[in-house]
């Protein structure tokens, strides 16, 4: 009886990491779009920025709110236009400039949307540009800076780590 009891308790954590895995698809494709964005900037990529942001707005559309919790919906609800708004005027702009003003709203929103949900399925690393005065997330340790691209690709610093969920 008790073998019994573990196992059918080992089960329902199995099928509790898979339903958690399969909640954060929504925010694994934001991650991955905005990775696009950031890495395009790094490498003083106009276009490539324009096409991940719109990668990105639509990842937003196919976010699952409904199946989020409480303090995830919250987050979403607080955070979701911020995000959709700087995605567009990133993906419309060709202006690297301007597109990079938006990253850094952009970023930061999703800082906090990623920080709140606690829902992304990879390491993330915070990292902040002194010079620019802005945080962006990173994939890596290695600073590869969206605000400066090739002229100062290497300034910044990793200021935290956000664990895989």
């Amino acid at each position: 009886m008790k073998a019994i009891k573990i196992l059918a308790l080992t089960f329902f954590i199995a099928i509790g990491a898979q339903v958690k895995a399969a909640d954060n698809t929504g925010i694994s494709n934001l991650v991955k779009a905005y990775m696009g964005i950031k890495n395009a900037l790094a490498t003083d990529n106009s276009k490539t920025a324009g096409a991940e942001a719109k990668a990105f707005t639509e990842a937003l559309k196919a976010v699952k709110v409904d199946a989020m919790d409480a303090v995830q919906k919250a987050a979403w609800t607080t955070h979701a236009e911020k995000l959709r708004f700087n995605g567009e005027h990133i993906g419309e702009s060709t202006d690297i400039a301007h597109q990079r003003e938006h990253f850094k709203t952009l970023s930061d929103e999703f800082y906090s949307l990623v920080k709140k949900t606690m829902a992304n399925d990879v390491v993330l690393y915070r990292q902040y540009c002194p010079m620019k005065k802005a945080y962006w997330l990173s994939q890596s340790t290695v600073i590869s800076n969206p605000y400066y691209g090739k002229e100062m690709d290497e300034c910044g610093e990793v200021k935290e780590t956000l664990k895989a969920h």
